[in-house]
C-alpha cells in the first residue's frame, strides 16, 4: 500500500497566513510528519510526501509524482481561510473529485468522519471541487481542510502540537478504516 501526503502549499507560499501571520504550512507539514510516523506503523505501507521544505513544489509536480509512483491514495492536508481578515467562518470539509469513483467518497466520508468526532469542530461536509489535485491524479484522492485560519480561535487550535496531532490521528483512521490496514507485528521490528 502506498499512501501520498500531500502538506498543502509551500512555506513561502504568498497570501497563505492566518491576520496574525501563521503560515498554513507550518500547520499542514505538521499533521503530514505526524500521519506519517503513524502511518508507517502498519504492514506493506510505504508513505511519501508530496511536498518539500525546501521549496513550494507545484501542483503538477506533485500529482505527476503521484502518478508515476502510483500510490493508491493521496491525501492533501489544508486549513481553510474566509477572505484575509479576522470572522467567524469555521469548521471542517472534505472535498472529492466531482468524478471520482465511490471508493473515494467513501475514504473522504471516513476521514471527515474522524476528523469531526475528534476535533468537535463545525461539520461543513464532504464536498465536490475541481482542485488539481483531486482531478489529475489516477487514484482515490482526498483534500481536508481542518479549520479556519481566519477564525481567531479556531487558528490557537492550528497553532497547537496537539491539535495537528489530533488531526493526523484522525486522518491515519479512515486511511486504515477505508484500505483496512492490519498493525506491525513488533515482535518483526
Amino acid at each position: 500500500m502506498k499512501i501520498m501526503l500531500d502538506a498543502g502549499h509551500g512555506y513561502s507560499t504568498a497570501g497563505k497566513r492566518s491576520p496574525d501571520g501563521m503560515r498554513e504550512y507550518e500547520f499542514n507539514r505538521g499533521v503530514a510528519n505526524y500521519a506519517k510516523v503513524l502511518l508507517e506503523t502498519y504492514q506493506q505501507v510505504t508513505v511519501y510526501f508530496a511536498h518539500s521544505d525546501k521549496q513550494d513544489i507545484p501542483l503538477k509536480e506533485r500529482t505527476d509524482e503521484a502518478n508515476r509512483l502510483k500510490v493508491d491514495c493521496y491525501v492533501s492536508i489544508h486549513t481553510n481561510a474566509f477572505g484575509s481578515g479576522w470572522n467567524d467562518a469555521n469548521g471542517i470539509e472534505t472535498y472529492v473529485h466531482p468524478i471520482r469513483p465511490k471508493k473515494t467518497t467513501e475514504l473522504a466520508q471516513k476521514i471527515h468522519k474522524h476528523l469531526i468526532n475528534s476535533t468537535g469542530l463545525k461539520d461543513r461536509g464532504v464536498k465536490e471541487a475541481n482542485f488539481h489535485v483531486l482531478r489529475e491524479t489516477t487514484m482515490s484522492a482526498v483534500l481536508v481542510e481542518c479549520g479556519f485560519m481566519t477564525n481567531r480561535e479556531e487558528v490557537k487550535q492550528l497553532r497547537s502540537d496537539s491539535f495537528r496531532k489530533t488531526c493526523a490521528e484522525a486522518i491515519v483512521k479512515g486511511v486504515v478504516d477505508q484500505f483496512r490496514l492490519k498493525k506491525r507485528d513488533k515482535s518483526f521490528e
